[in-house]
């Protein structure tokens, strides 16, 4: 160990003078090589170095490191000619909107409801949301936490109208429009094909919701 941080001192004195570099930089660089295209993209690392060098750090002659988990052991070259073993994490976080605030089920989720917290990628699963604006506007399915990432299932399109709701329905085939009261079977957001009960004729149709109470049905 000590001959090959001789070595590379030695190398350092014939090349140029010696430049040292925070350690947090010089492990940054070793766990983006380590990352490489599996990095995201708005990803960004928070490095922690245990038992940090007293003494400046010219490089790191070896560098270990578990991309799950981030957990990382390398040589440490230094300036007197040393190397010391440190140890840490470096861990990848990305951007994630969290809740300011308690919301229920039924509440819209506006921007001011929501910041952004920085989380490890580890901590971040498949159907965690990570974009603010698939967020904003949403209806809030199942009770979301302040601090907490939000759930894919726990957030729906909000809902126009909602089952055993009267319901206006409008019938359409280019030259003959008509309307008549109904009731909803589903919970429906815009868009979405519903079954409705005609309470004129009493029979079960299907149509897409077009707004608040109105669904149409179009043939």
């Amino acid at each position: 160990m000590k001959r090959l941080a001789a070595l590379l001192l030695g190398l350092m004195v014939l090349t140029g003078p010696a430049l040292s570099a925070p350690i947090g930089v010089l492990v940054e660089e070793r766990a983006r090589t380590d990352y490489a295209d599996s990095l995201p993209q708005d990803g960004e690392f928070e490095i922690t170095v245990k038992d940090a060098p007293a003494d400046a750090v010219l490089t790191l002659a070896e560098f270990w490191m578990d991309p799950r988990s981030g957990k990382f052991l390398a040589n440490a070259v230094l300036e007197t000619g040393e190397v010391q073993r440190i140890g840490g994490y470096a861990l990848v976080t990305m951007p994630v909107p969290v809740p300011v605030t308690r919301l229920l089920p039924d509440d819209i989720i506006m921007e001011d409801d929501l910041t952004v917290m920085r989380l490890p990628v580890g901590r971040i699963g498949t159907y965690v949301m990570t974009d603010m604006e698939e967020v904003i506007g949403k209806q809030v399915r199942r009770v979301l936490t302040p601090g907490r990432p939000i759930q894919i299932q726990s957030i729906i399109q909000p809902l126009v109208i909602n089952r055993g709701e009267r319901v206006d329905i409008y019938f359409s085939d280019g030259l003959l429009a008509l309307s008549s009261p109904g009731r909803a079977l589903d919970d429906a957001h815009e868009g979405q094909e519903i079954r409705i009960v005609n309470l004129v004729s009493n029979k079960t149709v299907t149509g897409i919701a077009t707004g608040e109470g109105t669904v149409e049905i179009i043939r």
